[in-house]
């Protein structure tokens, strides 16, 4: 059909599909948590419009050094300290309220100010309810009496994998349902604790107390709860830079990670698109947050794990303790095989690595760079099976160390050159550039390459 000129219209099928223009960077953990995501996210913000949150809940632990302030965050986006960026809480986030108001608080005793003005939650985030976290613990405790050998899995008990259970058997209450019809919100609350009653007989729930709760959180919440697919569709739409920032890792992740001793989201690059509601097209820069050693919390497989006096002197010079939890992490040598399995997955354009001054007082380094079968047959990929896992043996190259310090070093040439050939190495095996090099807590330490 002609158009009022008399001209034929193009038809949309033969427009060529363009490349967006305007792009959200992500920032990934790249092992098992607690690599430092958060100072490289702080360090980003600052020329951040949106810094974003796309799922796990208040389980993750970030922490930000400010001058002479050191905030913690557990469910606010890292970015909520930039005075002009907006910080989003997205779908794919499950939100413990009272536990979301007590962090705000706590950070507001250390300078945050007028986050009311800069925070956005989904209306589409699932709640967690105390009944949730007291069945964390439940599951727990089952787990760890169970006569087939299952161990515990280490959970943070924030009841992250109870919401998501609620979520992924649709029963699970969000945003919008708190501040819809209060009389159903409630009922549809008593249902899910009669539900999780008859699972757990010697679960207990104040419900009236829950139902009063959540008025008062509804009210508190009215302002701050908004639609944020649109949101962010219409930030890319313009020209604001947009930041994604990854809670957990990727060794975490429910898919790719070493299941069963993971959290209950996907921590990975599809977590991005999923937990904001971002196409794919729009993923720009891919930032994987590497830890100059590798650190775990909790129980699962370790191949590189250092039980001798070289673990405690990472742990205890790392100041290797659970921001969520108080709990030691378990510390070893990198592990390259594990981080070629995470840029498959989540194809990093560059690499953060951080906690390279840690390593200033050893002798040698090493670097796992194979897994061999008991048979001494070569494994070409990171495993599914965590008892293959546990049988390995890891193929190790050892690096002089350069036992300096390299606290004060503020550029890459200032660094030893034994640090710069450790550097250079993991980017020859991950293959993978390291674009950042972090030498100590504040934002001042962290070196750029390029």
């Amino acid at each position: 059909m002609a158009d009022v000129n008399g001209v034929q219209p193009e038809s949309p099928r033969k427009r060529l599909r363009q490349e967006p223009s305007n792009k959200v960077s992500v920032v990934l953990g790249a092992q098992w948590g607690d690599e430092g995501k958060g100072k490289v996210v702080d360090m980003l913000a600052g020329s951040s419009d949106v810094v974003c949150r796309c799922q796990g809940g208040n389980n993750a632990g970030h922490t930000v050094v400010v001058g002479d302030a050191e905030y913690d965050f557990h469910i606010l986006p890292s970015g909520i300290i930039n005075s002009s960026a907006v910080s989003v809480i997205g779908n794919g986030v499950v939100v413990h309220l009272g536990q979301m108001f007590e962090e705000i608080q706590k950070n507001e005793t250390k300078g945050l100010k007028d986050w009311q003005k800069r925070l956005i939650v989904s209306e589409r985030s699932h709640i967690v309810f105390d009944f949730h976290q007291s069945v964390d613990g439940l599951q727990e405790q089952e787990r760890s009496k169970d006569s087939s050998g299952t161990k515990s899995l280490g959970t943070t008990k924030k009841g992250i994998g109870p919401c998501y259970s609620s979520k992924a058997g649709r029963h699970g209450l969000r945003m919008a349902d708190l501040l819809g019809d209060f009389s159903v919100f409630e009922q549809r609350l008593r249902n899910l604790v009669d539900s999780h009653k008859r699972m757990f007989p010697e679960l207990t729930v104040d419900v009236e107390e829950e139902v009063r709760k959540y008025k008062g959180y509804a009210e508190r919440m009215r302002p701050l709860v908004a639609n944020t697919v649109a949101y962010i569709h219409k930030c890319l739409q313009g020209d604001k830079k947009v930041l994604v920032e990854g809670a957990n890792a990727a060794m975490l992740d429910i898919d790719f990670g070493t299941y069963p001793y993971v959290t209950s989201s996907n921590c990975s690059i599809g977590g991005v698109c999923t937990g904001l509601g971002i196409p794919p097209q729009y993923i720009g820069e891919v930032y994987g947050v590497v830890k100059a050693y590798t650190t775990r919390v909790g129980v699962g497989a370790f191949p590189t794990e250092l039980d001798d006096d070289i673990g405690k002197l990472l742990q205890n010079r790392g100041a290797e303790f659970g921001v969520t939890t108080g709990r030691p992490r378990r510390c070893g040598w990198l592990d390259v095989v594990l981080l070629r399995h995470t840029n498959m997955v989540n194809g990093y354009t560059a690499i953060a690595l951080t906690k390279l001054d840690i390593l200033d007082v050893l002798k040698e380094i090493k670097i796992g760079v194979g897994y061999l079968k008991r048979n001494g047959e070569k494994m070409e990929h990171f495993p599914a099976n965590m008892g293959e896992l546990e049988d390995i043996k890891v193929e190790y190259i050892i690096m002089p160390g350069w036992q300096q310090d390299t606290a004060q070093c503020r550029t890459y040439e200032e660094l030893p050159q034994n640090a710069r050939n450790y550097v250079e190495k993991i980017e020859e095996l991950v293959c993978v550039p390291v674009k950042w090099i972090g030498v100590g807590k504040s934002r001042a330490s962290m070196i750029t390459i390029f």
